[in-house]
């Protein structure tokens, strides 16, 4: 299919949407407001920046995805861009990414971390989120709903670590002095990432 009768399809909705060339590489991914306007603002104005006319040039096709919100696109492009690593994309290739709740799945007793590395390993990781703030407000939440550990400590199965300040409080139910308490804390983990 042609590009003027793509352009025509277009949904004015948010989203994202991909260049393409005629190898079928992905040259640039972007995001819009209103996807309409903004692929058509490529093919329907003459460009004063050199990158933009040569990218322009190059295009065979393009792709799109419709998302619910502008914020679900700028995230969506964000992994796209990482993944697909697009010639004309210079910005968003670096590793910082959005925010991650991890639960340490893989440690005796879980425990919910922030973290901007989403890895193939043996914990559970949520999100991304648009912003660091609401992501620390998220983790505070759930801790308050669930009182699971919150310390850097290295809580085993067997040996008992010095009590903290949370357990005092009623704010965590203690794994690091009662090791019998395993499976009321599975079951307290196993709720949290429902």
């Amino acid at each position: 299919m042609i590009i003027k009768d793509l352009l025509q399809q277009l949904p004015s909705q948010p989203g994202i949407y991909q260049f393409i060339n005629k190898s079928n590489d992905i040259i640039y991914i972007g995001k819009a407001k209103n996807l309409k306007k903004r692929v058509q603002s490529y093919f329907n104005k003459t460009h004063s920046d050199i990158k933009t006319q040569v990218l322009v040039k190059r295009i065979d096709t393009f792709k799109y995805i419709v998302t619910a919100s502008e914020k679900e696109a700028l995230i969506l492009e964000n992994q796209l861009i990482k993944t697909f690593q697009p010639r004309y994309n210079i910005l968003l290739k670096d590793d910082k990414t959005y925010p991650y709740i991890k639960v340490t799945t893989s440690e005796p007793f879980p425990k919910i971390v922030i973290t901007r590395y989403k890895k193939n390993d043996s914990n559970r990781y949520f999100g991304p989120y648009p912003s660091i703030g609401s992501t620390r407000k998220l983790r505070r939440f759930l801790y308050e709903l669930f009182p699971i550990r919150d310390c850097k400590k290295q809580i085993t199965l067997t040996e008992k670590q010095p009590k903290c300040l949370l357990l005092d409080i009623q704010k965590c139910i203690g794994p690091c002095i009662y090791k019998d308490i395993k499976p009321d804390y599975d079951e307290l983990v196993a709720d949290l990432i429902l």
